[in-house]
């Protein structure tokens, strides 16, 4: 028998559609993919969409395919599409098929599915993270450019975190959960992967919409400012890490970053955070997660694998009242965290303090799961905003990634400098090995009159001169090369030490390292004014061809001056000097 979720999160037998019974439809035994359609679906050629591919995760209904979430005797043939994925065929995305979960989306690590365990991308040793396993290794991979799965406590950022891509956790009602078997209904948002911020923005502008037919949508204004250029962000004053020396020392990397990117780092109490997290599953809201396939549960509960079933049945145990008492629990820490706000513009953690590999998350599967959640599970429940952006690849060469959270529809905001952030890193796009296309203006943030500007020497993040720049309200976009055609040099009797950039014929240059910083037009000219002769301003051409204005040097300066070009940039010049 296959059964469909009702909106009351009780079940129903649904016999197969007739329309699709012809329709031929490769099922896949393990691993990333469910199930494919026998060739990509797509419902318009034109859109903002076009030309991308997308999988979702198998407790959202595509129609043609099962819907099983990772349970083969719950399996139902959906009516419709749900409305997510209706959104993105309308917009001319294609459909290639639906991947594996951790069974009923209930698991953080991967491995809790009869289709088998998905590995990481990176290394097939470790935990690829859950519930959403295949989506983001489908993405990492480069088997599709973007992926829906489902967040409830984390499972749309610790599978992100753990394979060097992007997941973009939605305010809650942002995008319709309607299609979408329910985990706990009243916190359930569809998530987003996807390699680049930009890619997850350009869906979730699609994406989302109220849908009346939806009981938790809502109608949802975002917040178009960006966060002040130079931002607080909030992080755990003791942070845990599982004694994982790797995880922590990438941490303190992420936090060092992002102080080069204007920010200042808060620590904050987290043991309300903390405290709310631990409520999701040890307190009577675990009911909600019974409830949401109750009718099907009761009736079938020898057919859900160990450990969900002794999850989803600890939910029978609890009474109405001991449900009001755990809502009220979380209205009173919500408070608390609440207040915390004032100290900061934003949260920052790491996405998963810790990374397992599948054989020791098989061997305690319960507390090791309990683990990777230590910085998600409190977000949804305290309503607030979060993406997953890469961060580094630690000393092992595992992937780490570190989330940013905002208050409720500050989603734009997140994207901007989580834009910034991960093309900060310099790191590959998943899995893949290719490099970071250039960022994309975040279209939700509202415009401000500002010039790009290229520096290649003192000005640099972390050098001498930089708080020019920063005390001008000017932000870090990326790190960049010049086109191959210019010549670095040291300038004699410069204080600090300066460089002098020239452009020269291109078979005769070098490329050499920059960086790009926005600075608000209104600053600029403060700024020209204190750069001393023989430098200037000028239009530089960089190694994508883009043109931007940056530091030049007039030639009869470098009359004297040490050519340095052979060294690719200013940073490399002076680790040279100080090992000489």
């Amino acid at each position: 028998m296959v059964h469909v979720a009702n909106s009351s999160g009780l079940n129903r037998p649904l016999a197969p559609d007739p329309a699709e019974a012809g329709r031929p439809v490769q099922v896949l035994a393990a691993n990333a993919w469910i199930s494919k359609p026998a060739a990509p679906v797509r419902a318009a050629s034109a859109g903002p969409l076009a030309g991308l591919n997308f999988a979702v995760k198998d407790n959202i209904d595509a129609q043609g395919l099962p819907t099983t979430a990772a349970c083969a005797s719950f399996a139902y043939q959906p009516p419709a599409n749900a409305t997510v994925v209706q959104r993105l065929l309308d917009a001319g995305a294609s459909f290639i098929g639906k991947t594996n979960l951790d069974q009923f989306a209930c698991g953080l690590n991967g491995t809790r599915s009869p289709y088998g365990v998905v590995p990481n991308a990176v290394n097939p040793l470790y935990v690829s993270g859950g519930s959403s396993a295949g989506s983001a290794y489908v993405v990492a991979t480069g088997q599709a450019d973007f992926a829906l799965g489902t967040d409830t406590a984390g499972s749309g950022r610790v599978p992100a975190g753990l394979n060097n891509i992007v997941g973009l956790k939605p305010s809650r009602g942002l995008i319709s959960t309607r299609g979408v078997v329910p985990a706990a209904q009243s916190v359930d948002c569809v998530s987003i992967f996807a390699r680049t911020v930009a890619c997850a923005v350009k869906v979730l502008e699609t994406a989302m919409a109220y849908d009346p037919l939806d009981p938790y949508s809502r109608r949802l204004p975002l917040a178009s400012q960006a966060f002040p250029a130079a931002f607080r962000f909030g992080i755990p004053d003791a942070p845990e890490f599982y004694g994982d020396t790797a995880a922590r020392a990438a941490f303190e990397q992420a936090v060092a970053r992002l102080e080069g990117l204007g920010g200042t780092a808060v620590a904050v109490d987290f043991s309300p955070l903390s405290q709310v997290a631990a409520l999701l599953y040890e307190s009577a809201l675990v009911a909600e997660r019974y409830t949401a396939i109750r009718g099907f549960f009761d009736t079938h509960e020898g057919d859900v694998i160990e450990p969900v079933r002794s999850i989803i049945a600890a939910g029978r145990k609890y009474s109405a009242a001991d449900l009001y008492e755990a809502q009220t629990r979380l209205r009173q820490l919500g408070q608390q965290a609440d207040a915390l706000w004032a100290q900061f513009d934003l949260l920052v953690v790491p996405t998963a303090p810790t990374h397992y590999t599948i054989t020791q998350m098989q061997k305690d599967p319960v507390a090791l799961n309990r683990n990777l959640g230590a910085y998600t599970n409190f977000v949804n429940l305290l309503d607030y905003a979060a993406l997953s952006v890469p961060s580094s690849l630690r000393d092992d060469g595992l992937p780490f990634g570190i989330t940013l959270i905002g208050r409720c529809a500050s989603d734009w905001q997140l994207a901007d400098l989580g834009q910034r952030y991960h093309h900060a890193t310099g790191l590959p796009q998943g899995a893949t090995g290719l490099p970071l296309p250039r960022p994309e203006p975040i279209a939700g943030i509202r415009g401000r009159s500002s010039v790009h500007l290229a520096v290649v020497g003192a000005h640099l993040s972390g050098m001498p001169l930089n708080r020019q720049l920063t005390e001008r309200g000017a932000t870090l976009v990326r790190t960049a090369e010049t086109a191959p055609h210019y010549r670095l040099y040291a300038l004699p009797g410069t204080t600090p030490p300066k460089p002098g950039l020239l452009r020269v014929a291109p078979d005769q240059g070098a490329r050499i390292a920059l960086e790009i910083w926005d600075m608000p037009l209104a600053e600029y000219g403060s700024f020209v004014a204190l750069i001393p002769a023989p430098l200037g301003i000028g239009t530089l051409e960089l190694a994508d061809a883009e043109a931007v204005q940056g530091f030049v040097c007039e030639a009869q300066a470098l009359q004297g001056a040490q050519d340095i070009s052979h060294l690719g940039g200013w940073r490399a010049y002076i680790a040279s000097c100080a090992t000489s």
